[in-house]
């Protein structure tokens, strides 16, 4: 549901007979959306990103946790994204999301700091766009209205 996912392949699929628990694995390629100022480097000039996604969605606790990173570049830079989505304590209606991620570029010299900012705030942004997915999906699989 992003623009600049190309494709998206589930690689392995199991479900937990004793604890229902479904995990997924899936390999997503992206868009380059490295700016094209900063694709001057040798190493960024490539068309498109990989991406690992792991997912293991419990429907019994109302949970899913999601752990992603990059695997292109991955002698140059690190990252990693987790997100949990689960049921609020507060109201059973409501969803939680924790996010955290960790960038770490190295090997780029004076570029290190501006290619970090880069990702971090791109990762940011996505955050939100996931957020809104997110809300999207839940309204169409559960029919909960969104909260204003």
């Amino acid at each position: 549901m992003d623009k600049n996912v190309i494709s998206v392949k589930i690689v392995e699929e199991k479900r937990d007979a004793s604890t229902g628990i479904i995990y997924r694995k899936r390999i997503a390629v992206c868009q380059n959306v490295v700016p094209e100022i900063l694709r001057k480097v040798s190493i960024l000039k490539v068309p498109s990103i990989q991406l690992e996604e792991e997912s293991w969605l419990n429907p019994q606790e109302r949970n899913m946790a999601i752990r992603s990173h990059c695997l292109t570049w991955t002698q140059y830079a690190s990252m990693k994204e987790e997100s949990v989505f689960r049921e609020s304590m507060e109201n059973p209606n409501w969803t939680e999301f924790i996010q955290r991620g960790r960038i770490s570029i190295t090997g780029a010299g004076f570029l290190n700091y501006i290619l970090e900012t880069f990702a971090s705030t791109f990762l940011r942004q996505g955050a939100q766009k996931g957020i809104r997915i997110m809300e999207m999906l839940l309204k169409e699989q559960c029919g909960a209205p969104l909260a204003e």
